[in-house]
């Protein structure tokens, strides 16, 4: 469904992609790995419209969207869960998730009760403002405020970034059960490499702005993948 094609992109005269490409599927994990500052969270900013690409393609459903503005990309059912959340402190719970519904038509702004499935929590402090939840409630609403949106491309940016165990596990089952159900593909970037792992379908590794390891599962070399995210 997704396929990013020789992308390149800058950040004034330094350059953050190299002739990056990716590919992801409906019912499938991609997970993009490596170290801080290797160009992870500019491909999936490129991928959602928030950094302008200077070549390459972006192709979603068969359209290049690489031109397409953010809420333009949102409206063709891409969503993201940036890094550090970025949730609306002051609004409550039920506020930040109605924020989803900018994309979508009348007759679906609604929440779907599948998001309370995977977090209940959210339902239990509707009322809460977001800048009252713990880091990890707050990742959980970050997750089901993109989910309103009906996505078919989910893009999470590290989910697991300064999260208590117990809720990394609540992430990780969310996201299994959204790949079981074989209608969203979903891009991950993950520095956590045993959480990747074992949710992963397909991965890319990136060094200096470029993808050096990539392939399926199957075709993962532990040692090969943990060299390029060591320090």
């Amino acid at each position: 469904m997704l396929s990013v094609e020789s992308i390149d992109l800058f950040y004034g005269a330094a350059q953050a992609l190299r002739s990056v490409s990716l590919t992801a599927q409906a019912g499938r994990v991609t997970c993009v790995m490596g170290r801080n500052g290797v160009g992870k969270t500019s491909l999936l900013r490129a991928i959602v419209g928030h950094q302008p690409v200077a070549s390459g393609k972006i192709m979603w459903d068969g359209e290049d969207v690489a031109k397409l503005a953010p809420h333009q990309r949102s409206r063709r059912g891409i969503a993201y869960v940036p890094q550090g959340r970025e949730i609306f402190p002051l609004l409550s719970v039920r506020e930040n998730l109605e924020t989803g519904f900018a994309p979508l038509k009348r007759k679906d702004q609604y929440v779907p009760q599948e998001i309370f499935d995977l977090f209940p929590v959210l339902k239990d402090m509707m009322g809460r403002r977001g800048g009252d939840l713990s880091g990890g409630q707050q990742q959980q609403l970050a997750i089901g405020r993109a989910l309103v949106t009906r996505p078919k491309l989910l893009v999470l940016d590290e989910p697991t970034e300064g999260i208590q165990p117990s809720i990394i596990k609540d992430i990780g089952r969310a996201i299994e059960y959204l790949r079981s159900k074989g209608e969203m593909a979903i891009v991950l970037v993950e520095q956590y490499f045993e959480f990747a792992r074992d949710l992963a379908d397909d991965f890319a590794v990136m060094d200096r702005g470029a993808v050096v390891l990539a392939g399926d599962k199957a075709s993962m070399v532990e040692k090969d993948v943990r060299a390029h995210m060591s320090v």
